[in-house]
């Protein structure tokens, strides 16, 4: 229930200011009102929805400073988890880090941009569960599922093939880092690994107000 209530809230189906009701989603999901009492308060944790006494639940749409927040956070939650990946990482891992690595390279080269999104996520999917912290995995892929969703639910997503066709050197700039990130894990060099992730997301920041897209996030 608060999965499907959190997808609805970031995917953009409720505005700001929405009430949510707990009867009506209930009956929507097939379920009681607890469980969606329940789940409005866990997203009231995360921001996503204010409760308020003896009126209801109202929804909190991501901001862009929300979203410019996010990354910031994460620039520092990646550099650990990419000094935790060094320590941590198995052989496996370290494989399909590799072959995602080399994939995203070829559809570089081919200028296949929808499946380089896709490739880029799953890079850092992996470097999260390469982390070997549950909790670090949570809080970073919850990071990374809110930047996603509200991609989808704004005119981002519009000019995604615009934005990625007139930056070609940005991607390729972004796959230099990951090939970076990778070969410092790989070494077992955990402060340069640490360095790079920073890096990394701190260049997606500055693209980001390059391009003007925070101002239409």
């Amino acid at each position: 229930v608060f999965e499907s209530i959190r997808e609805d809230i970031l995917s953009g189906r409720y505005e700001q200011n929405t009430e949510l009701k707990e009867t009506a989603i209930g009956a929507e999901l097939g379920v009681s009102r607890t469980p969606v009492r329940e789940a409005l308060r866990q997203l009231e944790l995360e921001g996503l929805v204010s409760i308020i006494p003896n009126r209801g639940a109202y929804v909190n749409m991501i901001t862009a400073k929300d979203v410019q927040d996010i990354y910031v956070i994460r620039s520092m939650l990646e550099g650990l988890c990419a000094r935790w990946a060094t320590e941590h990482i198995t052989r496996e891992q370290l494989d399909n880090l590799e072959e995602t690595l080399c994939l995203t390279e070829y559809h570089t080269e081919k200028k296949n941009y929808d499946k380089l999104y896709e490739l880029d996520s799953l890079f850092h999917e992996q470097l999260y569960e390469a982390g070997g912290s549950r909790i670090l995995n949570h809080v970073l892929s919850d990071f990374h599922d809110y930047v996603k969703m509200v991609r989808k639910a704004t005119p981002v997503a519009a000019l995604c093939s615009w934005w990625l066709g007139k930056r070609l050197k940005r991607l390729q700039r972004k796959v230099e880092e990951h090939r970076a990130i990778f070969e410092a894990i790989r070494d077992q060099d955990a402060d340069r690994a640490e360095a790079l992730a920073k890096e990394h997301v701190k260049h997606t920041i500055e693209s980001i107000r390059a391009y003007g897209l925070d101002k239409i996030l």
